[in-house]
């Protein structure tokens, strides 16, 4: 499916949504969701390369937004550092987990993110 980039016309005419079946990396969506689950994080997209045609598999990392529950988020600590080895190995890629975006950043990808767990 294609949708219209809203946030930056001139640079961008047209986004591919893609779906997670399409993506250039092997998602295992059960453990995405026990993942989540056990962390308290009620939503995790994907965005960046990995919903490019410029990733490479080789070099780039895959980009995670992260949202966790306001309790689970006051008490994480360093344990932050860590959900990005698990994360790196459940997706067999290397992480960068983001859990709140540049307000630039977030209005700069807008509708090319991929969600792959939702609570709701």
């Amino acid at each position: 499916m294609l949708a219209r980039c809203l946030h930056h016309p001139q640079l961008c005419c047209m986004v591919h949504q893609m779906s997670v079946a399409e993506l250039p990396i092997q998602i295992d969506t059960r453990q995405v969701a026990a993942f989540c689950k056990d962390r308290g994080i009620r939503r995790m997209s994907l965005f960046g390369s990995v919903l490019r045609q410029d990733f490479d598999p080789t070099q780039s990392d895959v980009d995670i937004l992260a949202e966790f529950h306001p309790e689970a988020l006051s008490r994480l600590g360093l344990d932050y550092f860590d959900y990005c080895e698990e994360l790196s190995q459940i997706l067999g890629a290397r992480v960068d987990l983001c859990s709140k975006l540049n307000r630039h950043i977030a209005q700069a990808i807008g509708n090319e993110m991929l969600p792959i767990y939702d609570e709701a």
